[in-house]
């Protein structure tokens, strides 16, 4: 199977786009955007959009990122238990979000998705899916 990024960026950033626009007609108010790209000179490439809401009619405070990264060299974690890719390169991709309401009966939400591709020349690319949500209580 082959794994277009540019597919998944359009994904993740339709993802974002999604959230943040149903979010938003929620609470009655609009999410607020923000584009950044990593500097030239840092280990890691990429660039994403944080999605902020504050002071929502529902929410007190929301935000919704996107981000894509690249790497010249993997992780340890990464190779632990998949040594045939030490030494290569990987991107990365995802949404997370995290919800605070104003309502101390509801609870706060956090939740990410992600893509992890590595490469490695004379090595099928190895990639991966993950993510989670949880909700967080302010009253048992």
């Amino acid at each position: 199977m082959t794994i277009e990024i540019s597919e998944l960026k359009n994904y993740f950033w339709g993802l974002q786009d999604k959230i943040a626009s149903t979010v938003g007609e929620f609470d009655g108010k609009p999410f607020i955007s923000d584009e950044w790209v990593k500097p030239a000179d840092s280990p890691l490439q990429g660039n994403g959009r944080s999605m902020i809401l504050e002071g929502g009619n529902f929410l007190e405070r929301g935000g919704v990122a996107f981000s894509h990264v690249s790497g010249k060299q993997l992780p340890p974690s990464a190779t632990a238990i998949r040594p045939e890719i030490a030494g290569g390169s990987f991107e990365a991709m995802g949404v997370s979000l995290v919800f605070h309401p104003h309502n101390p009966m509801v609870p706060t939400v956090h939740m990410n998705v992600r893509v992890f591709l590595a490469k490695k020349n004379g090595v099928d690319p190895v990639w991966w899916f993950g993510g989670g949500m949880d909700l967080t209580p302010y009253y048992g």
